[in-house]
């Protein structure tokens, strides 16, 4: 509501009413239209962290509904997968788990800088989307505080005494502590053309970044 706040003017002055009445009903009855921009920006923030000689951090996590790769800033171009999991969490009625495909989206792109699954401390009232208690949301935060390198200074959660959300993904650290992401996601149906059944919490399995630190003790002969 507060992008659809600020971009408002603009649109009744360069559309006729009936265009910017249908956008702005458009936009206003979609919870998730802001992703798309949540996403694209996530995306550029990543990207000036990727290819920096020696960073183990990581700087994209993507699923296509059959893999999950994840891609590290100091090893270039190179992707690390594993299958992708199926979430587990809150399904349409009429659904269940065995409806679900493996997970599938863009959205894990958050995850690398502090929001999505790092931020959902801060966000008490998804567990009525995604399932789970206000405790689970609070440990998933309190995960990636393990597996990050510092705060973000611009996310803060006021619920946690205003610190910053957990950020910069580290492969070292997941493989220390063997914790891996978890991320908010939709859950699609494995039939296509029948689309969302439902949203939950994914775990991503561990191979891609286990494969992805040997791959960066052979780059840097470690």
């Amino acid at each position: 509501m507060l992008f659809l706040k600020e971009i408002m003017p603009y649109i009744f002055s360069y559309l006729d009413r009936k265009q910017a009445n249908e956008l702005f009903s458009f936009i206003s009855s979609n919870n998730h239209f802001f992703l798309n921009l949540v996403m694209a920006a996530s995306k550029c923030m990543a990207d000036q962290a990727h290819n920096i000689e020696y960073s183990t951090i990581v700087t994209a996590i993507a699923r296509n509904g059959t893999e999950v790769g994840i891609r590290i800033s100091g090893l270039g171009d190179q992707w690390f997968t594993d299958k992708a999991p199926i979430p587990e969490g809150l399904y349409f009625p009429g659904y269940s788990s065995k409806d679900a495909n493996p997970d599938i989206g863009d959205s894990t792109i958050t995850e690398t800088v502090g929001l999505g699954g790092a931020a959902m401390a801060a966000s008490p009232s998804i567990v009525k989307f995604v399932g789970g208690t206000i405790k689970d949301i609070q440990e998933m935060t309190n995960r990636f505080r393990r597996i990050t390198i510092t705060q973000n200074k611009y996310y803060i959660i006021p619920f946690a005494e205003f610190e910053g959300t957990p950020t910069g993904i580290d492969i070292r650290k997941i493989m220390q502590s063997g914790l891996t992401p978890k991320a908010n996601t939709g859950i699609a149906h494995k039939t296509p053309g029948i689309g969302q059944i439902g949203a939950g919490i994914v775990t991503l399995p561990i191979k891609p970044f286990k494969e992805a630190l040997m791959s960066y003790a052979r780059t840097y002969k470690i």
